[in-house]
């Protein structure tokens, strides 16, 4: 084994396996419109829709000045809408949303088990279910088959333990 192997399995067994993991929020359920200004991390990257760390999803022009969706605005939370029972969804942001039901917290422990058993660096250096949910909804070499197509083109963004089911698609 190289030296930089070596410093990159001793990274990941001394300093990222330890690193605390929190699953309550940071942030308050309630954003009000009062002087108390909450601050929230979001997807960010949505053409339209965004979700917050709190699992609430609206368009852009939904967001606070301090990165939340707006009560105010219609917004939806938890929104499993898009997403099949495999956890694999149509909707990049649905995904992040259903990923951070309160309900979805064994599935997600056992994601982190696993992901600390392998080694796995990214998912093993989340610090919350926010980011653990971020990583897990992106499209990721589980949702592809033969290194160019997805296994399932509608529902390739999961959050769950499986793969997105195998779809034949005619030629």
């Amino acid at each position: 084994m190289t030296q930089s192997a070596n410093a990159s399995v001793y990274e990941v067994q001394h300093t990222l396996l330890r690193q605390p993991f929190q699953w309550h929020p940071k942030v308050s359920d309630v954003v009000g419109e009062s002087s108390n200004i909450t601050v929230c991390r979001n997807s960010v990257q949505g053409r339209q829709l965004i979700v917050d760390e709190r699992g609430y999803i609206c368009y852009h022009e939904g967001l606070t000045s301090g990165g939340c969706c707006s009560a105010q605005l219609g917004v939806s939370r938890y929104n499993c809408s898009t997403c099949k029972n495999n956890g694999c969804c149509y909707v990049y942001e649905h995904c992040i949303s259903c990923c951070l039901e309160p309900q979805k917290k064994p599935i997600l422990q056992r994601i982190l088990q696993e992901a600390r058993d392998n080694k796995e660096k990214l998912l093993v250096s989340v610090s919350d279910p926010f980011e653990l949910c971020l990583a897990k909804c992106r499209t990721s070499s589980k949702s592809v088959q033969h290194e160019n197509s997805y296994r399932d083109p509608s529902a390739k963004y999961c959050y769950g333990e499986d793969p997105p089911e195998l779809q034949l698609v005619a030629t």
